[in-house]
């Protein structure tokens, strides 16, 4: 049985013929392999977009733009990069519906970020000028390449996952998590202390990660593991809602 997974999208503009949906492949390269069937969710309104995720088994939040300030009542700093308010609004919304809804989600860099915001927490807009002593968060090496290590808490979901306590990861973000939503838990951080993985431990499957697992699941088996036992988790869901007793 193979769990439908939707994928959160920005809008790109190619030149004034060609402006539409755009998610990095790497995202639904990474669902397939791990047996799930990707679907590109373009961005609608709200109620429109709940409906999307009604379609769906699991959710990854995706990568993008910086999370507009005003989300989490902040004014913009200096170093604030571009932002993209429906897409932040509609997708804080998702996230409270994904999960009230019961459905496994995996927020990936921004998708992380969103996913504090939407349940209470606050950003960092800019490490470089609001973290002293922040490691290279913006990597120069490619995309797929891993850059610093990440501790994990030891009986974490991901240290189940992973089998261990240190990982590599990529790293293309500047915005991190500054105070952890209430509802989330802590389970990763980078040895400069910035947060780079939450989970929220009362849901269905809910991880955050501020890497970019994606592009490193081809060749990482580690990262492969994260998608496996998402998708795996998405098709148990997908199997209790379709085994539950209809009700009315």
């Amino acid at each position: 049985m193979q769990p439908v997974i939707g994928i959160t999208s920005t809008l790109v503009k190619i030149n004034e013929f060609s402006e539409g949906v755009y998610v990095h492949q790497d995202y639904h390269r990474a669902i397939v392999a791990a047996g799930g069937l990707p679907l590109v969710l373009p961005l609608t309104d709200p109620d429109s977009f709940s409906r999307l995720i009604d379609l769906c088994d699991g959710v990854i939040f995706s990568g993008g733009e910086d999370v507009d300030p005003q989300q989490y009542g902040a004014e913009p700093q200096q170093h604030l990069g571009p932002i993209h308010p429906q897409r932040d609004r509609v997708e804080v919304a998702a996230v409270r519906y994904t999960i009230g809804a019961g459905k496994p989600l995996l927020a990936i860099c921004r998708g992380a970020q969103v996913l504090n915001v939407a349940l209470g927490g606050t950003l960092y807009q800019d490490l470089p000028s609001e973290y002293p002593g922040a490691l290279q968060h913006s990597q120069k090496a490619a995309r797929g390449v891993d850059t610093h290590w990440v501790e994990l808490a030891e009986g974490s979901y991901l240290h189940r996952i992973f089998g261990q306590t240190q990982i590599r990861v990529n790293s293309l973000h500047h915005q991190a998590i500054r105070q952890a939503a209430a509802g989330l838990v802590v389970t990763g951080t980078a040895s400069d202390g910035v947060i780079e993985a939450v989970e929220a431990p009362g849901c269905v499957f809910t991880i955050g990660v501020q890497w970019h697992p994606e592009s490193m699941a081809e060749r990482d088996p580690l990262m492969q593991a994260l998608f496996r036992e998402f998708v795996d988790q998405s098709r148990a869901a997908k199997k209790n809602r379709l085994s539950a007793p209809l009700t009315g």
